[in-house]
């Protein structure tokens, strides 16, 4: 069995670069044309959710029929029943995103999954007191919590943001951050069970990469709810023909739209194996890696809504929230950092 040394700060770059790779990875959508959403949605998830994961565990986690006549059955659907339930929030998710941007999203789905992520499987397991009991706890848990405050602030700016595009002329634009249906859908979009499963794949010998294992099971089930309901949408929609051919007739459409959707999905699976690869390698306090990941998501989805102008125009109140919300969730991430260092360290000062 291949065993990864622990460590922490390594563990938080590398989850920085997939947290990056998730905020990033609807920016393609902004380049579609002629496709409806249901098009371009199951065109992209074909690629994070179903061929990524199997191509991913293929190359990465040797003996991988091993693995899998070896792994526990009962963790296997669980985790693929955990990964129909996330295609669901995950669906929600994306439309979320044209309905009310990607600040408020971020900050409004990923805020509230990051505590209850975070603490529901310490809690769960019964281990949270032994963890409080450990040097750096103090520093994981106020990151936790000190980030919360953050996806507040970043929520209150994106609150005022679409305040001010209703008071505004531009009409659609105001109309495509209808409130009332995003925060739905995000509070729709609101996995300890492929555990065993990695573990097996560790006794074969597949060190980092164990964790690609489990996507097998989690990102084929979130196809299996996105798939349907995309395809129910095509169907009732009459636009199985975009497939073929885009609505846009204009030269070179077609491609870019597989091109976009292929990137889309590149990305969004991406995210998957640097978290994993960061997962075990935060040690003592591993349970926090997904606070880590979710606040980095928060942080760098806001930063590329400033990089595509969504606060241009925008009153001096509004940039100065979403200005604190983001210092504020910087300042949860270098807690959960040193923290995660502390117990690494015992003996430090």
């Amino acid at each position: 069995m291949t065993v990864v040394a622990a460590n922490p700060v390594l563990g938080v770059v590398l989850h920085a670069f997939g947290a990056t790779s998730a905020a990033l990875c609807y920016t393609p959508q902004q380049k579609l044309r002629g496709w409806s959403w249901q098009t371009y949605w199951l065109a992209q998830a074909s690629i994070c959710w179903f061929i990524g994961p199997i191509i991913g565990a293929w190359i990465t986690i040797p003996r991988l029929p091993d693995v899998l006549h070896s792994a526990p059955r009962s963790a296997m659907l669980l985790t693929f029943a955990l990964g129909i339930a996330y295609g669901i929030g995950g669906t929600a998710f994306g439309m979320a995103i044209r309905h009310i941007g990607y600040s408020l999203t971020y900050a409004l789905a990923i805020g509230i999954s990051c505590v209850l992520g975070t603490l529901t499987g310490p809690i769960l397991s019964g281990s949270l007191q032994g963890i409080l009991d450990q040097r750096g706890s103090g520093w994981v848990m106020s990151g936790v919590f000190i980030g919360l405050l953050g996806t507040l602030m970043c929520g209150l700016a994106g609150r005022l943001k679409e305040v001010e595009l209703l008071q505004g002329t531009g009409g659609t634009t105001a109309r495509s951050f209808a409130l009332g249906k995003g925060l739905l859908l995000c509070g729709i979009a609101v996995n300890d069970a492929g555990k065993p499963i990695a573990e097996t794949a560790a006794r074969f010998g597949a060190g980092h990469w164990q964790t690609n294992v489990v996507y097998i099971f989690s990102n084929t089930g979130a196809f299996v709810t996105t798939a349907l309901y995309c395809l129910w949408l095509s169907w009732s929609q009459k636009t199985f023909h975009e497939f073929r051919r885009a609505k846009d007739t204009l030269s070179g459409a077609l491609p870019t739209n597989y091109l976009m959707a292929l990137l889309t999905g590149a990305m969004w699976y991406s995210q998957f194996l640097f978290y994993g690869i960061a997962h075990v390698r935060m040690g003592k306090f591993e349970f926090s890696s997904w606070a880590i990941h979710m606040l980095m998501l928060i942080l760098f989805s806001s930063l590329a809504g400033v990089a595509m102008r969504e606060w241009h125009g925008r009153r001096s109140r509004t940039k100065a929230a979403i200005l604190v919300g983001l210092l504020v969730v910087s300042g949860a991430v270098l807690a959960l950092t040193y923290g995660n260092y502390l117990g690494q360290h015992p003996g430090g000062h």
